[in-house]
């Protein structure tokens, strides 16, 4: 009795013991994690959600001030006079097609691409062949616009190697002017897009095919499916949860053009087809300092993006079962 009694003691002071140092270690584990997290979240609240008082210039005069905090501090509050001014700009009209074709024609184009080559990469045999595949077509993701463009606009100059190959066989007798022309605009965005962000945006669907497990392949090949059979029955509706949450973010920012890539490629005689909410942003808020008419005109895209956002998810989930939330 008294041996049990003591066995029992020991136990559970060796429990305590153990528990003890484990609570020790989980705290000590928990503060670094903490320390660690702290930076980001200093980064995140600085950068992300205190600007976000400035959205009161939306509703506020204060263009043509020279200092923003006075604009926000010692201005009059107009209401919604800055969005009736953005919906009465001459201008509206032609920014928003711009905006919305240009990015509606990437959505159908640009969208699908990394799919369709990420599926194709993975059906190569060749290891070897598909790596060199990829690295090639990942290194342009890593140039910044600046640079990409400035290749982009030297091949494409009228005596560029572009028009010297199309002249050289005969396709055209004289040189095209592709960066000036306001009709080749919308052509040499998606495409030099298409190229740049193809090796990167497939990333991501080539990690969800490789976690497919490799025995429905098996399986099906013994069942007499081709290839055809096994991308459409099996690899497709198994990234289906990837490929939908993309395509919701990507609706969601089809008023975002990318102003890196529209501002190289933008000059006075393109401005017909490219300028663009972010161009026209820029140009209102930065150079001409109309702070409240350009917080006004980024909120109206942040309320957009949000409400196609919501739409997306709900339609998204409504026919597939499948969203972000």
């Amino acid at each position: 009795m008294l041996k049990l009694k003591y066995d029992k003691l020991i136990d559970t002071d060796i429990g305590t013991r153990v528990g003890g140092t484990k609570k020790k270690i989980w705290n000590k584990t928990a503060v670094q994690l903490l320390l660690m997290v702290i930076p980001g979240l200093i980064f995140v609240a600085i950068f992300c959600y205190l600007p976000m008082f400035g959205i009161i210039l939306a509703f506020k005069d204060g263009d043509g001030q020279l200092n923003v905090l006075e604009a926000m501090m010692n201005t009059e509050w107009v209401g919604f006079d800055n969005f009736i001014a953005f919906f009465n700009d001459p201008d509206f009209g032609n920014v928003m097609i711009n905006t919305l074709g240009l990015n509606s024609l990437m959505l159908l184009i640009n969208f699908p691409a990394p799919i369709i080559f990420a599926i194709l990469l993975s059906e190569l045999p060749f290891k070897r062949i598909r790596k060199a595949i990829q690295t090639v077509t990942y290194f342009p993701y890593f140039l910044s616009w600046i640079t990409y463009g400035g290749i982009v606009l030297a091949l494409i100059n009228s005596d560029g190697i572009i028009n010297s190959i199309l002249m050289s066989c005969n396709i055209i007798q004289s040189p095209l002017d592709i960066a000036g022309s306001p009709e080749w605009f919308w052509p040499l965005i998606i495409i030099t897009s298409l190229l740049k962000g193809l090796g990167w945006g497939s990333i991501i669907y080539i990690a969800a095919i490789a976690g497919i497990d490799p025995q429905l392949y098996e399986a099906a090949r013994m069942d007499g499916a081709n290839r055809w059979y096994r991308i459409t029955k099996i690899t497709i509706p198994m990234i289906s949860p990837t490929i939908v949450l993309f395509l919701i973010l990507s609706i969601s920012g089809i008023l975002n053009n990318g102003f890196d890539q529209i501002w190289v490629f933008r000059n006075l005689t393109n401005l017909a087809r490219s300028e663009v909410l972010d161009t026209f942003i820029y140009q209102y808020g930065v150079v001409l300092q109309n702070y409240s008419f350009t917080t006004a005109v980024g909120l109206f895209k942040s309320v957009i993006s949000i409400t196609l956002l919501t739409i997306g998810n709900l339609i998204a989930k409504r026919i597939t079962g499948k969203g972000i939330i």
